[in-house]
């Protein structure tokens, strides 16, 4: 694979751990449990899927900084150089890359039908970070150590592996895996978030 559509590849990998849904995701979710609409927070991503039955694999680093109404991800690879910074808000998604025009779309879900050729669902993502996701029946989830596996809406597996603090009303997740037998022509898509204790980028 090339390594420009590569590194597009990763940008909106990590922009599906990352940006997940900016505002259209946000209404009435501040007053469940611990979801909060302001946060910072950087982590670890690692992406692995099937495509022409070839294998990739890609992993990188993300800082995530999220207000109501925008959202802004830089994106880095393991040696710590930034591969691109996705900001989104209502009116738009815009991908930056080094030497290269920017990229905006409507939404993050057209952009990223833009760059990949299909459309990645990031709706909703912007909860799993915090613990929350709207199930296959459309009801509301807060994930536990004693619950931690649900089936998404739109079809995505996700299983909340470890927690920063375990014993909370409302823990912080510290590591998700989210999984989906198929998007287009990707096949075995498997993504492994880890987040960072709070106070580390």
């Amino acid at each position: 694979m090339p390594i420009t559509r590569r590194l597009t590849l990763f940008a909106i990998c990590a922009a599906f751990a990352a940006l997940a849904g900016c505002a259209s995701t946000s209404t009435n979710l501040a007053t469940v449990g611990a979801y909060r609409d302001s946060i910072d927070l950087g982590g670890r991503l690692s992406v692995n899927y099937q495509k022409g039955g070839s294998v990739e694999s890609l992993n990188g680093s993300f800082d995530w900084s999220q207000q109501p109404g925008r959202v802004d991800v830089t994106l880095s690879n393991p040696l710590g150089q930034t591969v691109a910074t996705i900001a989104v808000t209502p009116q738009s998604a815009t991908l930056t890359q080094a030497g290269r025009a920017p990229v905006t779309e409507a939404d993050i879900d057209t952009l990223t039908q833009r760059t990949l050729g299909w459309p990645l669902p990031v709706s909703g993502l912007r909860d799993w970070l915090q613990g929350y996701a709207v199930d296959a029946q459309g009801q509301r989830f807060a994930a536990s150590p004693a619950r931690n596996e649900v089936v998404t809406q739109d079809g995505w597996r996700l299983r909340f592996v470890e927690w920063q603090n375990p014993d909370a009303a409302q823990p912080a997740p510290r590591v998700i895996h989210a999984s989906r037998a198929a998007v287009g022509d990707i096949q075995d898509l498997a993504i492994r978030i880890v987040i960072n204790p709070a106070g580390q980028g």
